[in-house]
């Protein structure tokens, strides 16, 4: 499957510019970020992934690829945490550990899959992306708020989390066959490009109220290692592994691909803004590979493919 690097350019700018409308949004127009955040935790990103579900239509095959991807997601934020904590303080160290189980798949990588996949491949896309999102709202949530509150707390802001609902729903919905009005979904069609629009805005406006001593190198190079460096490894490794074992569609390789070499979740800025913990410097890292994506993630994608044929 051959990769034109330039067909990337277009959405990836955009969503820098989104990033760019967040700073003037915080810097000029004063607005606190805080409350869209909750928007995205508890309406927007449930409604997303219901509509996303309900169109994809939850198949054996697909859930598993979403158990996978969850399992993974989870395993690698567990094995960060546990260094973590021996190496930075409460706070930081929980944002980095929800931080290393995620990326940005769906502000960021669904309008690259858009481009770079057919159909049939993107739904395949959603499947994994459910899997991190998942990850982030149950694990990765959990994690995040064990560096400020308690063991029952935190279970009991998980529980809250209306995603989880969402999902069942879905699965509620193919289940018994049930058939959602066409108005419904036809009303659930903006919720993507809000979830996109909104969740790229919030870096921005994170951003526009840092100041340069929110910058901690050793964090941002914590960061950058595990998003960078051990997820392509990770996913790259995968890919070969099912192609030599029991066979990979081209598709399938360039969701799992594309999942590895995503810029850093905007939710390590949302979901640390809604617990209170280290939310600047958590922007700054995701601002940074952020940065970095136009690049990244066509040389990444490309020499990946090479390699695994």
């Amino acid at each position: 499957m051959a990769l034109d690097p330039s067909a990337l350019m277009g959405p990836l700018w955009t969503l820098l510019a989104f990033v760019g409308l967040g700073v003037l949004a915080a810097r000029r127009l004063r607005i606190d970020p805080r409350p869209i955040a909750t928007l995205l935790i508890y309406l927007i990103a449930p409604l997303t992934f219901f509509r996303a579900l309900v169109l994809g239509g939850p198949t054996p095959d697909y859930l598993a690829l979403t158990a996978a991807l969850f399992v993974t997601a989870s395993l690698v934020a567990l094995a960060v945490n546990a260094v973590a904590r021996r190496l930075m303080p409460g706070e930081e160290g929980a944002v980095l550990a929800f931080s290393a189980g995620t990326g940005n798949t769906g502000y960021f990588g669904l309008p690259v899959a858009l481009v770079l996949l057919p159909p049939q491949g993107v739904t395949l896309y959603l499947f994994c992306v459910l899997g991190v999102t998942l990850y982030e709202f149950t694990v990765g949530f959990y994690l995040s708020a064990r560096g400020r509150f308690t063991v029952r707390d935190s279970l009991v802001k998980i529980a809250r989390l209306p995603l989880l609902y969402a999902f069942l729903a879905a699965l509620l919905v193919e289940a018994l066959a049930v058939e959602v009005p066409t108005a419904v979904m036809s009303a659930l069609e903006v919720f993507p490009s809000t979830y996109t629009l909104l969740g790229m805005m919030i870096i921005g406006m994170t951003l526009g109220r840092v100041s340069l001593r929110a910058i901690d190198t050793r964090f941002i190079g914590a960061c950058v290692a595990v998003r960078y460096v051990l997820w392509p490894v990770l996913m790259l490794g995968a890919v070969m592994a099912l192609k030599a074992s029991v066979g990979l569609s081209q598709e399938l390789a360039l969701a799992l691909l594309l999942v590895g070499v995503v810029p850093m979740a905007a939710n390590v800025v949302v979901v640390a803004m809604e617990l209170g913990i280290a939310p600047e410097k958590g922007a700054m890292a995701v601002l940074i590979t952020t940065l970095a994506a136009p690049v990244v993630i066509p040389l990444y994608l490309s020499g990946m493919l090479a390699m695994v044929g």
